[in-house]
């Protein structure tokens, strides 16, 4: 984008005007810190789009993968900045904690009144909160972007939750619509679009979700949800794994396929789901799940969702029980840890803990 593009867009997002790119001028720059799992595909669907991306990972290999697919590389964030132009936008894409934290501490050290700092790992949305209130005395613009789509992301497309002020958000609208799946195969929800002040934006698969912290805020809750969902389908398969077991009556005992299971329930079921079909993945190339131990890690979201529900006297019931017997998996493992485990590696490349 030419500089006096990019001024232009700074001085109408100060105004809250802006809420697209200059017509005939949609290409964009931005910076991705952190090249792992999700990052480098952010990098490489934005440039499929048309965008140009400068990229930073603390590994210089990554760096240069990323930049065989046509990115700038950078040897430092300063280095990032000063391959961007103004207003700069660096999107950290790195583990929510000290990795992020200390990463937007340094760019906030450099960054310019009206640059953009994203954050679209899974940040602690009251830590959002604090940090746009900081930056913001700088003149520095944050956005918390609550991303998910794993490593399908760069085929698939991301659904992405976003916080943070309207006239940033808005600025950033081309590089999130690159991102996002769009409209694609999924039937249009009846009658959605004729009710007034619903946002288009949520069919193509992103919100502005509200001011900074509601986007992790949101994705927080929708990482609580999925917890329930993997725990239900691993507690099913391990009642049907265990139909087999010696210690009933043996009139009583089925040996059950769990793939063909798996693989009918995909087929019109209203359990169908993602991630059931990747359960079904998983189930046809093991049906043992052996490579799996079933101690089953968490990131976090899980346990802040409960924090969130205590604050604001909520039952969440199945939410807390997944999370516990997430805890439970490290010391006693079941048939329907491993699926868990099997789920969680399917979309996210997720690891198990450590035995």
């Amino acid at each position: 984008m030419r500089r006096s593009a990019r001024r232009h867009r700074r001085q109408a997002s100060r105004n809250g005007e802006l809420t697209s790119p200059p017509s005939g001028d949609q290409s964009m720059r931005i910076g991705i810190i952190g090249l792992g799992r999700m990052g480098g595909n952010i990098a490489q669907r934005l440039m499929r789009a048309g965008h140009e991306t400068v990229v930073y990972d603390r590994d210089p290999k990554a760096v240069t993968e990323s930049v065989g697919h046509g990115a700038v590389g950078a040897d430092s964030l300063e280095d990032m900045h000063a391959k961007l132009e103004e207003p700069a936008i660096f999107w950290v894409m790195l583990p929510a904690g000290d990795p992020t934290e200390q990463t937007i501490e340094t760019i906030a050290g450099f960054a310019g009144e009206g640059d953009i700092i994203i954050d679209g790992g899974n940040s602690f949305y009251k830590d959002d909160i604090r940090r746009s209130k900081a930056l913001a005395e700088k003149g520095i613009r944050y956005v918390d972007v609550g991303t998910s789509g794993g490593v399908w992301g760069l085929e698939r497309g991301y659904c992405m939750m976003v916080g943070g002020e309207k006239a940033a958000v808005d600025s950033l609208d081309p590089i999130l619509e690159a991102l996002a799946p769009g409209l694609g195969t999924i039937p249009r929800t009846p009658n959605r679009m004729a009710n007034e002040g619903e946002d288009p934006r949520a069919e193509k698969g992103y919100i502005h979700a509200g001011p900074a912290g509601a986007g992790h805020f949101v994705k927080m809750v929708h990482n609580g949800i999925e917890y329930g969902l993997m725990q239900a389908y691993a507690e099913g398969f391990d009642i049907l794994k265990g139909k087999s077991s010696d210690k009933l009556p043996e009139d009583e005992r089925f040996d059950l396929n769990l793939t063909d299971i798996a693989e009918v329930w995909r087929r019109g079921s209203v359990i169908s789901s993602w991630l059931l079909d990747l359960s079904a993945s998983a189930l046809a190339e093991d049906q043992m799940l052996e490579k799996f131990s079933g101690k089953v890690a968490d990131s976090g979201e899980g346990h802040w969702t409960i924090e969130a529900a205590m604050e604001e006297a909520v039952p969440v019931n199945v939410l807390s029980a997944a999370l516990f017997a997430r805890y439970r998996s490290r010391v006693d493992h079941t048939f329907g840890d491993k699926l868990l485990s099997a789920m969680r590696f399917g979309f996210g490349g997720h690891v198990e803990m450590p035995q």
